[in-house]
């Protein structure tokens, strides 16, 4: 399982570093990931329910492609 663990790690590295430069990753027949912007809102404190402001961020998306969706 080393071997399986330390391919695994060296991918999502590689999807990870192009990602933060491109915006983008593409693995044909897979999928593909982008970075997409997430806009300021307002949102509530779960233990209190006093509402907070939530600052503007971006997070990764991921799109599964045509091809795998098939296998599903």
């Amino acid at each position: 399982y080393a071997d399986v663990n330390e391919i695994c790690d060296h991918l999502f590295n590689v999807v990870a570093d192009t990602v933060h430069h491109d915006a983008r990753f593409s693995w044909p027949g897979f999928g593909t990931w982008t970075v997409r912007a997430r806009a300021a809102r307002r949102g509530r404190n779960p233990q209190t329910g006093a509402v907070i402001d939530i600052p503007a961020s971006k997070t990764v998306a991921f799109k599964v492609a045509p091809a795998l969706k098939d296998l599903l």
